[in-house]
């Protein structure tokens, strides 16, 4: 068994381009990532391509090996697009958080969903419950593999061997990164390739409030990607050299200025790294490039972060009728919104 042609070869060298708009009138420059143009529509490609393909290459996946994962959704669609090319059985644990439109593609590439409907009864979290379920099909089924994206350090190299690798051949100097954390695959990756090469580049962790990463405290978050629960095993405090947090209310805004400035329609982390490039902006010192990594598409997220019916009722009237207010105002005003 190999995993190489066909699917497989479009996983990455995703364009890197220039936020002129958006950041119009600032004194630094920002490049985005655009990871939402791998073909399974999101960063998760990559580890899921490297997983895999290792997983094979040490014998530990074969024909009859049953995948499974534990997945807010884009890890999920994945490992379905992957081992549908492969012809392997696929199943996500996922939770009732994971949007519909994440487990419709699941399905669509012959994955099976197993549903966590009940939080750990401890931590009245859905993350342990999940790897729990994780844990007992792995012992339940012949031939089952755990990719295990929180503690698999092929997640990681997959963004030291390519992510930061493409962005580095692109640019000449990367003064600050923006990377959202869940897993911490992708910072880990992009962190260790930085260091390797002595690089004085600022790592910046942009974190969902409410996630207990990087010392934070566990509360509610309604974007799946952003944060976690638990520290996952890849998780460092060392791996940013800043941390900053955002509100399901900043993702919105960030994701909606993206789309009006840019004509970029992302995933709610995505708006989240736009928000925080936002709050740091007076802090980025003049002739700085910096890079933001935008995860997902936008198209998973038209019953949330785009309907406004679903803003006003779950962020409350004032976070709809302020993203009302800001069309038409700077590109900085509509950035920062009412975030600080």
């Amino acid at each position: 068994m190999r995993l190489e042609g066909g699917i497989a070869e479009a996983i990455g060298r995703t364009p890197l381009i220039r936020l002129g708009r958006l950041y119009a009138g600032e004194p630094f420059e920002v490049h985005g990532k655009l990871e939402w143009m791998n073909p399974g529509g999101s960063a998760k490609d990559r580890p899921a391509l490297h997983m895999l393909r290792e997983a094979i290459g040490r014998g530990e996946v074969s024909e009859g090996s049953v995948i499974v994962e534990s997945s807010s959704g884009n890890l999920g669609i994945s490992l379905a697009q992957l081992c549908a090319y492969l012809g392997l059985r696929f199943i996500c644990v996922a939770d009732t958080r994971t949007t519909q439109r994440h487990l419709q593609i699941i399905r669509s590439f012959g994955g099976e969903i197993e549903l966590v409907t009940e939080p750990d009864a401890h931590t009245g979290e859905y993350l342990p419950a999940r790897i729990r379920r994780v844990q007992e099909l792995v012992s339940e089924i012949p031939g089952a593999y755990w990719t295990n994206q929180y503690g698999n350090p092929d997640n990681a190299l997959a963004h030291a061997e390519t992510t930061m690798r493409e962005i580095g051949e692109r640019l000449e100097a990367v003064d600050y990164l923006f990377c959202g954390v869940s897993s911490c695959g992708t910072i880990r990756g992009c962190r260790d390739y930085i260091r390797s090469r002595d690089w004085p580049t600022k790592i910046v962790a942009v974190d969902a409030e409410g996630s207990a990463l990087f010392g934070g405290s566990d509360g509610r978050r309604r974007f799946p990607g952003l944060g976690a629960a638990q520290l996952p095993g890849l998780h460092e405090e060392s791996l940013a050299d800043l941390v900053v947090r955002v509100s399901d209310a900043d993702c919105v805004r960030g994701c909606r200025a993206l789309v009006r400035r840019e004509a970029i329609l992302a995933g709610a982390s995505a708006g989240g790294v736009v928000a925080a490039i936002g709050r740091m902006s007076r802090d980025i010192p003049a002739g700085a490039v910096c890079v933001a990594i935008l995860p997902d598409r936008g198209e998973r997220y038209m019953d949330t972060v785009y309907d406004d019916e679903w803003v006003r009722r779950e962020l409350g009237p004032e976070t709809a009728t302020g993203l009302e207010s800001e069309r038409g105002t700077s590109a900085r005003a509509e950035i920062e919104g009412g975030s600080r």
